[in-house]
């Protein structure tokens, strides 16, 4: 196992948060596990190369053998490194009064609060680096995070992005981000020798492509999705769906994604690209 990194942290400061954000950088991570099962738990994960385990003040009285085991992992020669996620105590009862939340001691939020900081006071005192995530957003604190476990990547492979194409007649994505209809397009089907050929095929492409409105139409919105996709970054985002729709989802759409595609992975970006109701045409032998 190349890295482990156990993750700790007051409630309310970003923990959950952060260990999301480890997951999303392809770490296998375990919330809350047991203080007393973790050098076994390593032992048996040794085929990862990175893990991602917190420890807060959930494990109760057996915080106080925190000392033991990391003197565990320094005799089976494991190398760790302890974050721990602050933050002020207004910050956290703020956060709280707006999300509503019991703490988990089970008290009020300012005596949780000061028991929490006892308890994870040996935690605290031990940590590698700690991460006071007050006035940190989403995406400042992915950024802390990528630095402080050495992820290689650019801030565009932090965002996933997958292009969707779509049937309006079979419904929206539901889980679309941005939609945006292709409609206005001269519709392939309806010439014979294109209706039962899809958006891949270079003929319904090159119909398509020598329609005046559609090459001014991709240069704009290829330029607004790129223009747009450094804010999503900066706020946190970490997956996004951009879905484009025609009538049956099988032409216009279908090249207009493959385009999008191609232009996105150009400038860089990790893209999936989705074909949702590509065969439909096929199967019922209509668009």
């Amino acid at each position: 196992m190349a890295r482990l990194y156990i993750i700790s942290g007051m409630s309310g400061a970003g923990k959950t948060q952060a260990l999301k954000i480890f997951e999303d950088f392809g770490f296998v991570c375990v919330d809350n596990i047991p203080v007393q099962m973790i050098v076994d738990f390593i032992d048996i994960s040794k085929k990862y190369e990175s893990i991602a385990v917190s420890i807060d003040s959930r494990a109760g009285e057996h915080l106080l053998r925190f000392g033991d085991f990391l003197e565990a992992l320094k005799n089976k020669k494991i190398n760790y490194k302890i974050i721990f996620f602050n933050a002020s105590d207004s910050i956290i009862l703020r956060r709280y009064l707006e999300t509503r939340r019991c703490h988990p001691s089970g008290k009020s939020v300012s005596e949780g609060i000061k028991q929490e900081r006892r308890m994870l006071d040996n935690i605290f005192s031990v940590a590698d680096e700690v991460v006071d995530t007050s006035n940190l957003t989403i995406g400042e604190l992915k950024k802390v995070i990528s630095v402080l476990a050495d992820i290689k990547q650019s801030e565009k492979q932090y965002l996933n992005i997958s292009v969707v194409s779509f049937g309006y007649k079979y419904g929206i994505p539901n889980d679309a981000d941005i939609i945006y209809d292709v409609r206005f397009i001269t519709n392939p089907n309806y010439v014979h020798e294109l209706k039962y050929k899809t958006g891949r095929d270079k003929s319904v492409q090159k119909y398509i492509e020598k329609q005046k409105e559609f090459k001014v139409f991709f240069n704009e919105f290829s330029k607004l999705i790129e223009i747009t996709l450094p804010g999503y970054i900066n706020e946190g985002k970490s997956y996004l769906t951009i879905a484009v729709g025609c009538t049956g989802g099988r032409h216009r759409s279908v090249f207009t994604s493959e385009k999008l595609a191609v232009f996105l992975k150009k400038k860089k970006y990790k893209v999936k690209l989705i074909h949702r109701d590509i065969l439909w045409g096929y199967n019922n032998g209509k668009n």
